[in-house]
């Protein structure tokens, strides 16, 4: 799918699912800017892709995120899409075992950052004439998520503001919609696992079967999965696409493990 002349702001890209993200969108042909927090990863995808604009800022401050959106504004000259993509697993607890900095923090992260971008980007692509926006949510939204429950909540509020965003904008010509992957193949969700099985006192290999066999695919997905959908999302294919939980899972029947 061809996005030459696009101009894409990713969070949380220097690494993992949102590097996937920015490099389809290189790839494609547009024009790209991420931030990031991790000085070494941030560095790396300098020196792989040059072209590739990066602030390192925090999307769960919002004073960063000012910073994030003037710097990448500047550099792009504007904007078409919005990625939403960071996200933190949060704490391996029941919920009576979470502590309210926990709670908190996981809120702010995964939910907070998406808004903070959002508001900003908003008048940016109402000048544009319309847009994209694209927000990472998870299955777990959908479902809920024992022992992750500050996550799965945070996952469910971002399909909500995903919704919220579509009715608003809808008539300002832009899209919004979340993408809910389940697990991601990667070193996020060896440690996701290894934690969740060592916190309830199970074998890793059991935990870990538990996770393939939570969708009919007995699969996990691959970072590739979600970048080409986003991909098509905000590609003339899916121009009428609005509103939308798109579940990239091979069908999550339940989350418990």
């Amino acid at each position: 799918m061809n996005h030459s002349g696009k101009r894409v702001i990713i969070t949380a890209a220097a690494s993992g699912i949102g590097y996937a993200i920015a490099e389809a969108f290189l790839a494609s042909g547009a024009e790209v800017h991420v931030c990031d927090i991790d000085d070494e990863k941030i560095s790396s995808a300098a020196e792989t892709h040059p072209e590739l604009g990066i602030t390192r800022a925090d999307a769960a401050n919002p004073d960063d995120v000012s910073r994030l959106f003037d710097e990448a504004t500047a550099h792009l000259g504007g904007l078409d899409i919005l990625v939403n993509n960071v996200g933190i697993a949060g704490p391996t607890a029941l919920m009576e075992n979470i502590a309210p900095q926990e709670w908190d923090h996981t809120m702010r992260v995964n939910l907070g950052s998406h808004f903070y971008c959002s508001r900003l980007a908003i008048p940016i692509l109402k000048e544009a004439g319309g847009g994209s926006i694209v927000n990472i949510s998870s299955v777990a939204g959908r479902f809920g998520y024992p022992w992750h429950g500050p996550y799965a909540v945070s996952k469910a509020a971002v399909i909500a503001l995903t919704d919220t965003l579509a009715m608003e904008l809808g008539e300002h010509n832009i899209r919004v919609n979340a993408i809910c992957p389940c697990a991601v193949d990667g070193p996020r969700m060896s440690d996701v696992i290894r934690i969740e099985a060592e916190t309830r006192g199970e074998p890793l290999d059991k935990i870990t079967d538990a996770y393939y066999r939570q969708n009919s695919m007995r699969t996990f997905i691959h970072k590739s999965d979600v970048a080409n959908a986003i991909l098509f999302l905000t590609s003339e294919h899916g121009s009428k696409i609005s509103g939308q939980a798109l579940s990239i899972d091979g069908n999550v029947e339940t989350l418990r493990t």
